[in-house]
C-alpha cells in the first residue's frame, strides 16, 4: 500500500494544495467523486487518458488510510 501512496502528491502550486495524483491536476476527491457517481475504472481510465489503474487504487487507499484518523478536535 506504501507504494500505491507514492503516487498521491502534496504541491502548493497545483490545485491549490489538495492531494493530487502524481503532480497532475487530477484530484484524489474527483476520483472518489467519479468512483461514488457509480463510474467504473475503465470508464475514468478511458475518460482521462494520463491515468493509470494504479492511481485509481492509490485514491482508495489513501481515502482508507484517513479514515484511520483516531482524534478528532471539535471546531471551536
Amino acid at each position: 500500500m506504501e507504494n500505491l501512496l507514492d503516487r498521491i502528491t502534496l504541491n502548493p502550486d497545483v490545485c491549490h494544495g489538495k492531494p493530487t495524483i502524481r503532480n497532475k491536476r487530477y484530484s484524489v476527491d474527483l476520483i472518489l467523486d467519479l468512483l461514488s457517481a457509480g463510474q467504473s475504472f475503465h470508464s475514468i481510465l478511458e475518460e482521462y487518458s494520463s491515468l493509470e489503474i494504479e492511481d485509481i487504487y492509490a485514491c482508495l487507499a489513501y481515502a482508507s488510510k484517513l479514515t484511520r484518523i483516531k482524534t478528532y478536535l471539535p471546531a471551536a
